[in-house]
């Protein structure tokens, strides 16, 4: 890759964060045209969440143009955890359009109303709804490519608001058929921001654990074990082991106790094979080795 040019993980994911964003103006227009209809609150929670949507979005490509940059004198080990930022902006954007949506979904049920045009409306909103489907799909698909926490939470959002807008849809079939039911209406605004809460209070903890420098899973611990211990000669062990995670970043971090006499181009070219290996088994990883005689380890 030329010096200067955008590695292929920040075309793609840029291109997704841009995606995202174009796809949440057209439900945003969408389901306001479906409340516009016919007036139900159900619509409306829908909409507000295309909202925090199309706000998630710009944050996501924000955060995914900072994460790009290289390390500089501020920032030695890079701008990865900006990702952690934009995933916990977001959990909060969600958790606002959940009290928004429960305080109107309330007041619509202490102070019912008559829905108008119910057909039409639902037509809309199901568009907008697959437009959201779509999307999501291919975002999940590109997140997981690039380890993107960005693009995952993104993309999750996205696909929350689809289940939610399948709720609304069905819910306003049972009143379209049966008009005396429209208290189905509020209730089930009530029942998409508790759905989307949850859903926030999952990205706030998971953007917790990142800023945290939370270890990496059982299972990429279990890998470098395994990668490591294959590859050791006999009179050689790893001691010490930590992991963590930044972004897309995996840091790893171990002592290599080798014999006292071996040399220093020896223990040398064992860590560089071993930073290979492991860069061959993980995606992205950054591995510092710090050689002691095995007799300290």
């Amino acid at each position: 890759m030329a010096a200067g040019s955008p590695s292929s993980r920040f075309v793609a994911t840029r291109r997704m964060a841009w995606l995202s964003i174009a796809t949440s103006v057209a439900t945003l227009l969408l389901k306001f045209g479906a409340y516009g209809l016919t007036g139900a609150v159900s619509l409306l929670s829908d909409a507000l969440e295309a909202l925090v949507n199309m706000a998630a979005g710009l944050v996501a490509l924000w955060a995914l143009t900072i994460a790009e940059r290289p390390p500089d004198e501020d920032h030695p080990y890079g701008h990865d955890k900006v990702e952690y930022f934009s995933s916990g902006v977001e959990g909060v954007l969600i958790l606002v359009a959940a009290l928004a949506i429960a305080w109107t979904a309330v007041g619509r049920l202490l102070a019912p109303t008559e829905l108008q045009q119910l057909g039409p409306g639902l037509v809309v909103a199901a568009i907008a709804a697959s437009l959201n489907f779509v999307t999501s799909r291919l975002m999940m698909r590109v997140a997981r490519e690039h380890d993107s926490i960005v693009l995952e939470a993104d993309a999750k959002h996205l696909l929350t608001d689809v289940w939610t807008s399948a709720g609304v849809i069905a819910g306003l079939c049972i009143v379209l058929i049966a008009p005396q039911w429209r208290v189905l209406d509020p209730l089930i605004a009530i029942a998409v921001a508790a759905h989307i809460a949850w859903t926030g209070f999952g990205l706030l903890r998971r953007s917790a654990g990142g800023l945290m420098d939370t270890g990496l899973d059982a299972d990429e611990v279990a890998a470098i074990r395994a990668t490591v211990g294959a590859a050791l000669p006999p009179g050689t062990s790893m001691a010490g082991l930590r992991t963590r995670k930044s972004g897309a970043k995996r840091f790893i971090e171990f002592k290599l106790c080798v014999p006292g006499e071996q040399s220093v181009r020896v223990a040398h070219d064992l860590c560089d094979r071993l930073e290979e290996l492991l860069a061959a088994r993980l995606a992205r990883v950054v591995v510092t080795i710090h050689v002691e005689p095995a007799a300290a380890g």
